[in-house]
């Protein structure tokens, strides 16, 4: 290659370096946008967001679809700027404080359950039973079996157009569509193969290093827990993380073999 084309060269993956990043940040704000859309405008925004991912395949090529899996909860939004009835806060064994946005305009029966059950306390203490890599992990039973529910009524499908992204957060539920209760999953990767079949009801806007942080397995052999929910209204203050860590360091370890001999 003669120096001439070597120029040309470097030229081209500059201009393709700066023309990736503008998709990134472009892609970053249709997620934000997201995920504080009023109802009104959301099919806007998904409109954008799709605009925005076929123009970054041209530009970019079959990257561009990539981007959403890493991007997904690295778009932060204060917490405290929004409405604080509409935060949910979850304090988890992996030491901090998970923020979700709920979205009772698009599930407000679900909304309203999670709700009644965080201020009853249901979910403190309660395991994640069942985390699977690249997937998502799940809470909300009381047995930690992933049989069990509160003592409500199921809730009847509020199945809506807002996709399973990273930081998704969506009822579980049987498969009868109208058996979701108090389960619910947070998704560590997009999996838009769910969309329209699982009630979405929230997003994570802060701390989703903490979700990521959360043991995996079917169970887990040593599952993490949710130490604390709270209602953003209602300013429960946060545990004490530290101490948490300390006592947890100083149990004793139980291992698989140990049980199964059980």
């Amino acid at each position: 290659m003669g120096k001439t084309q070597r120029q040309l060269a470097k030229r081209k993956n500059k201009r393709f370096a700066a023309a990736k990043q503008q998709f990134i940040k472009s892609f970053m704000t249709a997620q934000l946008s997201l995920a504080i859309a009023p109802t009104g405008s959301l099919p806007g925004v998904l409109k954008n967001m799709a605009v925005t991912r076929f123009l970054g395949a041209i530009l970019l090529g079959a990257s561009a679809f990539s981007v959403p899996v890493s991007l997904g909860a690295q778009v932060a939004v204060p917490a405290m700027a929004l409405n604080q009835e509409n935060i949910l806060h979850l304090d988890l064994s992996t030491g901090g404080r998970v923020s979700i946005l709920l979205r009772p305009e698009v599930a407000p029966n679900h909304v309203a359950r999670i709700k009644e059950l965080a201020r009853r306390g249901f979910y403190n203490n309660v395991t994640f039973h069942r985390v699977i890599e690249g997937f998502m992990a799940q809470t909300g039973d009381p047995t930690g079996t992933g049989m069990g529910d509160s003592d409500l009524p199921d809730l009847k499908a509020e199945f809506n157009d807002t996709p399973h992204m990273r930081g998704t957060v969506s009822m579980a539920r049987t498969a009868d569509p109208d058996s979701a209760n108090s389960q619910f999953f947070i998704c560590f990767m997009p999996r838009y193969d769910l969309d329209n079949k699982y009630t979405v009801f929230g997003r994570v806007i802060s701390g989703m290093q903490f979700v990521e942080a959360i043991a995996r397995g079917e169970p887990p052999a040593s599952p993490d827990r949710i130490m604390q929910a709270s209602i953003g209204a209602d300013n429960k203050p946060t545990p004490d993380f530290a101490a948490m860590a300390s006592r947890k360091a100083s149990e004793p370890q139980i291992s698989v073999d140990q049980l199964n001999a059980n």
